[in-house]
């Protein structure tokens, strides 16, 4: 994730000396520049991306192998998978699928885990751990709060409380649960804004990170950097997604079609990823819900080019 830029460091040529020991300098520098024109792009994977594949989701149900081959020719390092079930992810065993990733030179990076109604139950929570475990991955992620559940200050309350044990269960298994954001935890819920007065607030910070998910975050009407100095070190991943307009803030998911590939649309990146060591990021994962020109793998296309070319470098 780290930003790798070289420099080239130029000789200085003295103005002392033969005339043939300056025309055989100036040669020299010639033969040095020729490089320098046909220089190859850097490989993206360098650069160590996550692509969240619910970008990609309806091009992984009619082909797993294919989609993801896609993704590797693109570009990406890692994978967050959004697929899990009844202890198989994308219909492959965990060993299979990790075969699958690893042979196109890409690994699992974190996974957005089931939901149910009340969230990921400590029933469950084992299971989950042993079968994601097994591909290595770092993050199991909770990406998602039902409606029913953002009702009272004591639901979100009830579900840090649970999330908690749920980080301690994953720790044991070498990973770190976590909690993606929408728009709707900065709304007032009784007074209180659930994100900051409940899931910051009593969230371990040793035992669950957050996934901050800059698009819905702004549409929240939220500065990212504000935040991350008011809460250093506790996001460990940056969901990188763009939205082509600017609007007043609003808290609801419904209808919202905004979306762009990264760099195409008004967030500022780098001014973000500026503060992104206070923030305490380690990944990156791009993420789309939807494609406004329909071209789902030409927007992530775009979204890793700019992040490349454009964004960290």
């Amino acid at each position: 994730m780290k930003n790798r830029q070289s420099r080239r460091e130029f000789l200085k040529v003295t103005a002392a000396g033969a005339i043939g020991a300056i025309a055989l300098s100036q040669t020299g520098c010639k033969t040095m520049e020729k490089p320098s024109s046909k220089t190859i792009a850097k490989d993206p994977k360098t650069f160590g991306i996550a692509l969240q594949l619910y970008t990609i989701r309806d091009a992984m149900k009619t082909d797993v192998p294919g989609s993801l081959k896609k993704v590797s020719d693109i570009g990406y390092k890692y994978l967050e998978l959004a697929d899990y079930n009844d202890g198989k992810f994308y219909g492959y065993q965990p060993a299979e699928f990790k075969k699958l990733v690893n042979d196109l030179g890409m690994e699992v990076l974190s996974s957005h885990t089931q939901v149910e109604g009340a969230g990921v139950t400590l029933d469950n929570a084992r299971k989950m751990a042993e079968d994601h475990s097994k591909m290595g991955v770092k993050y199991c992620l909770q990406p998602w709060i039902v409606e029913e559940m953002r009702t009272s200050i004591a639901s979100y309350q009830k579900m840090a409380e649970n999330w908690n044990k749920i980080g301690a269960i994953m720790k044991e298994f070498g990973m770190k649960f976590g909690y993606h954001n929408h728009n709707f935890e900065f709304d007032k819920v009784e007074g209180k804004v659930p994100y900051f007065d409940v899931m910051l607030a009593e969230l371990d910070k040793d035992l669950v990170t957050m996934e901050i998910d800059l698009f819905w975050t702004t549409k929240a009407g939220q500065n990212p950097i504000d935040i991350f100095k008011k809460y250093p070190g506790r996001f460990q991943l940056f969901h990188m997604k763009d939205m082509y307009t600017k609007e007043a803030p609003f808290f609801t998911t419904v209808g919202v079609k905004d979306f762009a590939p990264v760099g195409e649309g008004v967030i500022n990146f780098k001014e973000i990823l500026a503060a992104k060591d206070i923030a305490g990021m380690k990944y990156m994962v791009v993420e789309q819900d939807l494609s406004r020109d329909g071209d789902m793998f030409g927007d992530i296309r775009k979204s890793i080019t700019n992040l490349t070319t454009k964004i960290l470098v």
